[in-house]
């Protein structure tokens, strides 16, 4: 294995427009690859030192749906079960269509089954802005619990029919409710149980870590294609609505060499380095497994997701000769809103965890590189 190449990818993104960038790479349990190019902030001259905490966004997502298939491995909640048998909330659905230009809401003809928060085809949409959502920030102080917001969210139209289409959404967000009732504890609580205490993930949370940690934050930037620069955030995370609320999408922060503790295991079919089974070989299976039919997937068109099918909430690939990837069939993960991005390969018991801390984040550029680069170094 040479990395010179990868190596020499991160510093031509720092060199470019990426203010910095951490990126591992294990196989077999081992670390074979470490190096960070950049700045954690470029204004005060503060270079990545390895330690740096991270938004990840919708990377969240991968963690999310390993956790539900922990519960569904477990027996408590099959995939075709009705979500309203656990959370009634969701029992009597509308859907907002358009017929002749005026919108009208009809009764939802198809229960939303709990695999379609897992793929993505509940019929969701992404906006935390509605007046269900702003009454719940009122009435809890900004406090915000998971499962209040998932019962103003049910209040909301679908955006079609249950199953009818693949739209990216809050369908994780409600998944992170689910957990919650499924589980009898709160996301956080659940997700230190059985995945972060027992692989020793301590830097890695929902929601905000404790003060003393939040100075290792890497600076977050944006980049502004108006002015050609990156431009200091205000460093938060918009998902986080308030410190009693579990994004399952969009909630965890933790830092490149904790979030591979888990993308280590995962790409072991698992089974972590100490010998801790987090998930069965099976449920990886199942989770890197195509659910779009063609006219699902009609609607899974971003151009760095070109050859990849989507599975119980991962992309994965099913046509590398669509995309020119050199990955095999079977490579999976996802990416985060400021750049991180999570390649993860059980039959090659390869995985890759890529971190920087900039929104508009340039993924279509850097993700496809980022993967044929890892492939031809390995």
């Amino acid at each position: 294995m040479n990395f010179d190449r990868l190596r020499a990818f991160q510093d031509r993104l720092t060199e470019w427009r990426i203010p910095g960038n951490d990126c591992m790479v294990t196989k077999d349990h081992e670390p074979v690859y470490r190096y960070m190019s950049g700045w954690a902030d470029s204004e005060a001259g503060r270079a990545m030192q390895g330690d740096e905490l991270y938004y990840f966004w919708s990377a969240s997502k991968v963690i999310t749906t390993s956790l539900g298939l922990r519960l569904h491995e477990s027996g408590l909640f099959t995939m075709n079960d009705p979500l309203s048998e656990y959370m009634p909330e969701f029992r009597d659905m509308t859907v907002r269509t358009w017929v002749d230009g005026k919108e009208e809401i009809t009764p939802a003809k198809n229960p939303i089954h709990v695999g379609q928060l897992f793929n993505m085809t509940a019929g969701f949409d992404y906006n935390f802005g509605t007046h269900a959502v702003d009454e719940v920030r009122k009435a809890t102080g900004g406090r915000c619990p998971t499962r209040e917001i998932a019962r103003a969210l049910a209040k909301s139209p679908l955006c079609f029919e249950p199953g009818e289409h693949w739209q990216y959404s809050l369908c994780h967000d409600v998944l992170g409710a689910f957990i919650e009732v499924v589980a009898g504890k709160k996301l956080r609580d659940f997700a230190k149980e059985v995945l972060f205490d027992p692989l020793g993930m301590t830097d890695t949370t929902y929601n905000l870590p404790d003060p003393e940690k939040m100075a290792r934050m890497a600076v977050q930037y944006e980049y502004r294609d108006a002015e050609n620069k990156c431009v200091r955030t205000n460093n938060t995370c918009g998902h986080i609505l308030g410190p009693d609320y579990d994004s399952g999408g969009a909630g965890v922060v933790s830092t490149c060499e904790d979030y591979m503790k888990f993308a280590d295991t995962v790409a072991n079919n698992g089974l972590s380095r100490d010998g801790y089974r987090y998930l069965s070989p099976a449920s990886i299976a199942l989770w890197r497994t195509n659910t779009l039919g063609e006219r699902q997937r009609a609607s899974f068109n971003w151009p760095q997701l070109s050859g990849y099918g989507y599975g119980y909430g991962v992309r994965t690939m099913i046509a590398p000769t669509e995309c020119g990837s050199l990955s095999p069939v079977g490579e999976f993960g996802w990416g985060g809103a400021a750049g991180a991005w999570v390649i993860l390969d059980p039959q090659n018991r390869l995985a890759l965890v890529y971190t920087q801390h900039m929104l508009n984040n340039q993924e279509p550029y850097i993700s496809p590189r980022l993967r044929n680069i890892l492939y031809a170094c390995v």
